[in-house]
């Protein structure tokens, strides 16, 4: 009963722990793998305004999937990210548009456009 009131202040404890598994795994890349994944999720965190955590979970396992099987490939990082790094991080993002803040956003500035233009019909509601 304590961890699930626990759990609605500080969140669910299964993503803390998916969240620590996938820091020891880039802690063990090599040292220029772990500074480059490490540069992505720090851009991806800023950048990405993921608020759901499941989605951002999903998004740095790929992310830690990808840098591993690199190294272990011996894939040259710019052969990664390419010649812009910010362009990668914000194509690679794309695939995690669901959790976006943004979008909810989105929905509200539709809602209250549509709200006042008389429903999407094209025609305006008479204030």
């Amino acid at each position: 009963m304590a961890a699930g009131w626990l759990e609605k202040v500080t969140g669910p404890f299964e993503e803390k722990k998916q969240y620590k598994q996938y820091k020891a795994r880039v802690e063990q890349l090599p040292a220029d793998y772990r500074t480059a994944a490490m540069a992505l999720e720090r851009y991806l965190m800023y950048y990405g305004s993921i608020t759901k955590g499941d989605i951002m979970l999903a998004m740095l396992r790929d992310l830690a999937d990808l840098f591993e099987q690199a190294a272990a490939d011996g894939t040259p990082i710019r052969a990664i990210v390419g010649d812009d790094p910010v362009e990668f991080a914000e194509e690679f993002l794309r695939n995690y548009t669901a959790g976006q803040w943004i979008n909810k956003e989105r929905a509200r500035l539709v809602k209250a456009i549509n709200g006042v233009t008389g429903d999407g019909t094209g025609k305006e509601a008479e204030s």
